[in-house]
């Protein structure tokens, strides 16, 4: 019989080894010991979080639209069927912060329609505001020589010379958050929806009416 095979004699098992299986178990020990403290953690963290909620009482912003300034009205009809239009239009929003802690603003975006056409938009960057304060911000939509065809122009040749009632309406959406140490609170969203309308002659604005968020003020 060759002397490396060896046979193993009744009732003799092979010699177990338990550095493996204390190994094993410690390593099964440190995972859910580290599962436990991220989840200790991640609880903490959310009790914080609802605890300043609760105790802040953060309420929305407010972003109003108060004044709008026409600069310039024009409008040419080189032929019955089509008109031009050029019109620079000021408005000023007021944003309102009633909440303790700061509020940051994303840029916003508004856009000037007449009867569904888009003829223009304004832009308003970003910036932070304190909290319990009250701040002015400015846009001014340009439109410049923009054509309308047809239908479209024949109505805004009425309006204008017949009439002297341009409406207009003004859409956007103004994106905040709120500021509390360094994080930044999930963002709300405040729509803005306006109808004005305009005297060609006058080059002032004779009416206006907005929605924010469906309320009317």
């Amino acid at each position: 019989m060759s002397s490396s095979s060896r046979t193993v004699p009744n009732g003799v098992h092979p010699r177990y080894n338990p550095r493996s299986s204390s190994s094993s178990a410690t390593f099964k020990g440190c995972c859910c010991c580290l599962f436990l403290l991220f989840s200790f953690l991640a609880l903490l963290v959310l009790a914080i979080v609802l605890v300043v909620v609760l105790a802040l009482k953060p309420k929305k912003p407010q972003f109003d639209l108060q004044q709008v300034k026409v600069q310039y009205v024009g409008i040419t009809n080189p032929n019955p069927t089509t008109a031009s239009l050029s019109l620079n239009i000021r408005m000023i929003f007021t944003a309102v912060n009633p909440n303790k802690v700061g509020i940051k603003y994303e840029e916003s975006r508004f856009t000037v329609m007449y009867r569904g056409i888009p003829l223009g938009r304004a832009s308003v960057p970003g910036f932070f505001q304190d909290p319990h304060s009250q701040r002015q911000v400015d846009a001014t939509i340009a439109v410049d020589r923009v054509n309308l065809l047809q239908a479209d122009a024949a109505d805004l040749i009425r309006d204008a010379s017949l009439n002297d009632r341009v409406e207009l309406r003004i859409l956007g959406d103004v994106a905040a958050k709120i500021r509390l140490l360094s994080f930044n609170s999930p963002g709300v969203q405040v729509s803005v929806d306006c109808a004005i309308v305009i005297s060609p002659r006058k080059q002032s604005l004779t009416y206006k009416q907005c929605g924010f968020d469906g309320l009317n003020v």
